[in-house]
């Protein structure tokens, strides 16, 4: 039995988030618009252009999600795509300025977009609830966070929580922090805090034992090259898929690197919704087109003129296509029986056309 007894469904908007619904597909903004305006515009129509359910923001300033300081805490080392600076100078970069979140939210929501955000702070929980946002994503670093996600549940909207850093009791203590709340609406992210994210250390499999575990709604948070990963994760339950885009990856920036670009995301859109067909049903039933198909396959046939009186052979019973006469199975129970009447090569075998011998 699951952990917890969480929401199956989940209303996010207009949208129904649950094991049997579209999958829903966000298109990360985060730092792609490269401090201008007109470019973050531009990739939320570029979003919507590749069929994308949501668009994502980042409502944080550098002095909201850090301080500014050379000491070595806040030097950025490990080998990331950032190493170098510091916390501060990356998030001086990289915020998304807080005058230009209402009027991105109003151009997603004039193209059919969801709008919302990742808040870093009760400043941004406020600005977030000013906006009116459907959703509150809580980052993989910010899991940790406890009174942060407590306020952000306590607005009953539903909470999506990354597990990028996450030990197996930092995922258990955000979504009881979440139920505290009387927050149920909760859906994990499987996330790999690394970006790009190796191929091998994805580990997706993870997200059926998070679900069992759980008993949530699972999504992937993906910071992998291309679209393989996933689109892989939908045939594994994932029933969110959040990725970065950009206009291009050689224009730059802290995220550009790892982000997708407009028809780069069109084809993942595109597969996902080809993978959410290919999966149909678990019940073992033969579709339509099946049971249409099941008509070609192999039965008993005459192969070659029977008298009435004659016994039925190796000779003149046969099975081949089409399957319109008896299975194939009773192959050997019909051997040695006796003809009722005339029987004509190139006719199918009845249960009519034959008794003892």
């Amino acid at each position: 039995m699951p952990e917890f007894n969480l929401n199956s469904k989940i209303k996010l908007a207009d949208h129904v988030i649950s094991k049997d619904s579209p999958v829903y597909i966000v298109a990360e903004m985060s730092a792609n618009h490269l401090q201008d305006y007109n470019r973050a515009v531009e990739i939320i129509h570029a979003a919507k252009e590749a069929g994308v359910d949501a668009i994502k923001l980042q409502t944080y300033t550098a002095d909201t999600i850090t301080i500014d300081s050379d000491k070595s805490y806040f030097q950025i080392t490990g080998g990331t795509i950032w190493d170098g600076t510091t916390l501060h100078k990356l998030y001086q970069e990289a915020y998304t300025p807080w005058d230009w979140q209402p009027k991105l939210c109003e151009v997603a929501n004039s193209l059919g977009l969801d709008c919302f955000s990742s808040p870093f702070d009760s400043t941004a929980v406020d600005f977030m609830e000013q906006m009116n946002m459907p959703a509150y994503k809580i980052a993989s670093y910010e899991i940790t966070d406890i009174p942060l996600i407590r306020e952000c549940a306590s607005k009953h909207k539903p909470m999506i929580l990354a597990t990028g850093v996450a030990l197996e009791s930092d995922i258990r203590l955000a979504i009881e922090a979440c139920l505290q709340e009387g927050n149920k609406d909760i859906i994990l992210l499987k996330c790999v805090s690394a970006y790009p994210t190796p191929y091998e250390d994805v580990n997706l499999n993870m997200i059926p034992t998070l679900a069992s575990e759980y008993g949530c709604i699972m999504g992937l948070s993906d910071h992998t090259m291309g679209s393989a990963v996933a689109v892989a994760s939908v045939a594994l339950g994932a029933r969110m898929i959040e990725k970065h885009i950009t206009l291009k990856r050689a224009d730059g920036g802290p995220d550009g690197a790892f982000s997708m670009e407009p028809e780069e995301f069109a084809e993942l859109v595109k597969n996902v919704r080809i993978v959410e067909k290919a999966l149909g049903k678990s019940e073992y039933k033969l579709t339509p087109v099946q049971e249409t198909e099941r008509e070609g396959a192999r039965s008993l046939f005459i192969v070659k003129d029977v008298k009435a009186g004659e016994v039925l052979t190796r000779e003149n019973i046969r099975s081949i296509r089409p399957g319109n006469g008896l299975p194939p199975i009773e192959f050997d129970n019909v051997l040695g029986k006796v003809a009722t009447h005339d029987l004509f090569r190139g006719e199918p075998l009845k249960y009519e056309d034959f008794k003892e011998g």
